[in-house]
């Protein structure tokens, strides 16, 4: 099986793309001191990292970043096989907080699902909004992200895969067509 692999953006553009999110997410937040940044691992994390400096940058103002695994909150664990989860790490109570739930992909909308199921366990925040690198359609469950950085329309044999520096030593998107 033969795959072609296109870029989709460069690390110039991705770095483009979170300045401009992190400005819409600036512009739509109620108050900014209230709200906490949550990346869904793998890529959400640092992804939601990469937001929250960035919005420092902007506003001056240090967002609390948390990190949520939600392996456990899946509805497909039957299908999975084994996978050693990744460890929570939410060091702030969710509680009247607004919430910027941040993933890199959203495909069919059951990790967000499982993400608002998981939050749950965290407090009960005032607002969640979801922010998004790439929004490829196919949806299952009615979830829309707030923010998008790029809509892709995708086959669903598709893939796409985001690299995040911090994880892979190399920022870039790319989407795999099987050939």
């Amino acid at each position: 099986m033969n795959a072609n692999v296109i870029e989709i953006l460069s690390a110039e553009e991705l770095r483009r793309t979170v300045t401009r999110l992190a400005s819409q997410i600036v512009e739509r937040s109620n108050d900014l001191s209230e709200l906490v940044l949550i990346g869904i691992y793998t890529r959400g994390v640092p992804f939601a990292h990469l937001l929250a400096s960035q919005i420092e940058l902007l506003e001056q103002i240090q967002v609390p970043v948390g990190a949520l695994d939600i392996t456990f909150y899946r509805d497909d664990l039957d299908n999975m096989g084994m996978r050693t989860p990744a460890k929570t790490e939410m060091p702030f109570d969710l509680t009247g907080k607004e919430v910027m739930l941040v993933d890199d992909v959203i495909f069919k909308g059951r990790t967000i699902r499982a993400a608002l199921d998981a939050i749950a366990d965290y407090g009960r925040p005032s607002l969640i909004r979801l922010a998004v690198l790439v929004d490829r359609g196919h949806r299952e469950v009615p979830i829309h992200p707030d923010f998008i950085g790029k809509t892709l329309p995708t086959a669903k044999e598709e893939q796409v895969k985001v690299y995040f520096n911090e994880v892979d030593d190399r920022d870039r998107v790319e989407l795999i067509k099987v050939i």
